[in-house]
């Protein structure tokens, strides 16, 4: 016990640097519009082949949601408006493990739920191409011109 509380110690520093990073580029992200402020790099996916990748306007959506526009963040990107609350959830479970040597409660998630995650990331990626009807809306932004 005293090991896991000593080895806690020697983790603390790092996790309340990683804890302030975090809390600085949210504050970042908060302040400056990935749209239009030019300091955050653009989708390698999309600047090197022209197609949408499933996290293709992440960035701006979680900036709609740092302003409290949901309706935009949706339109940005459905995918990550759905996922952020349990990327959270882990997250801060993480930072909680480190720090104090037990997290929140995890879930137990069978093999075949993941795998159903991937599928439908991977599923999402590839609707959000085609230039069909309804499929043309899970562009980044799309569902903004309505």
């Amino acid at each position: 016990m005293l090991r896991l509380f000593i080895l806690n110690l020697r983790r603390r520093p790092l996790c309340l640097a990683m804890l302030a990073a975090c809390a600085l580029a949210m504050i970042t992200l908060r302040l400056f519009d990935p749209a239009t402020s030019g300091i955050f790099p653009p989708c390698p996916v999309h600047y090197l082949t022209g197609w949408y990748c499933p996290g293709c306007g992440s960035l701006r959506a979680i900036h709609q949601l740092l302003q409290g526009n949901l309706r935009a963040a949706w339109a940005l990107n459905p995918l990550t408006v759905i996922l952020l609350p349990f990327l959270s959830y882990d997250l801060l479970s993480t930072v909680l493990l480190e720090m104090r040597g037990h997290g929140l409660p995890q879930p137990f998630l069978r093999a075949n739920w993941i795998r159903a995650l991937c599928v439908a990331i991977i599923l999402f990626g590839i609707a959000r191409n085609l230039p069909v009807h309804p499929f043309d809306l899970l562009a980044p932004g799309a569902m903004l011109r309505f």
